[in-house]
């Protein structure tokens, strides 16, 4: 597969990872794995297409804890209650992706999360993620440049 096409898949993956995890937040299923099939069922492609965004998805889910109680260290002055869902399922995703996935660089992960908060949330979240994850990217103790 050709660097563009999997530049591609994994964006197509991010964006039904989002959309899984916005889902998952205000509804968590009793059995995760039937929700996700028939969550992929619904999905343009088939599942193997978005199968990194399966790996964010489970990624997330396993950590959701830890990454909410570094959000809520990250964020000056918000309560967690106040941020938009949306924005929060895209913070998790590009959080996750920052800490676990070290085949990852850092900034590509900012970038990816901004893009999916200019598509699915309002104007003034790109800012909001942005800084978040800014300061998460000054505490990883890497280059934010590159894969490890």
């Amino acid at each position: 597969m050709s660097n563009k096409a999997l530049f591609a898949q994994r964006r197509d993956g991010r964006a039904a990872a989002m959309q899984y995890l916005f889902a998952w937040s205000m509804n968590r299923p009793t059995n995760l794995a039937v929700d996700l099939v028939t969550f992929f069922e619904e999905m343009e492609q088939p599942r193997d297409h978005y199968s990194f965004g399966e790996e964010l998805i489970q990624g997330v889910i396993e950590h959701v804890e830890e990454l909410d109680a570094q959000i809520l260290g990250l964020v000056h002055n918000w309560d967690f209650s106040r941020i938009a869902k949306v924005d929060l399922a895209i913070l998790r995703i590009a959080m996750f992706e920052m800490k676990y996935r070290k085949d990852i660089p850092p900034v590509v992960s900012i970038n990816e999360a901004i893009d999916l908060s200019k598509v699915f949330s309002n104007a003034d979240s790109k800012r909001f993620i942005n800084g978040v994850l800014d300061r998460l990217k000054g505490q990883l103790g890497r280059d934010s440049r590159k894969a490890e």
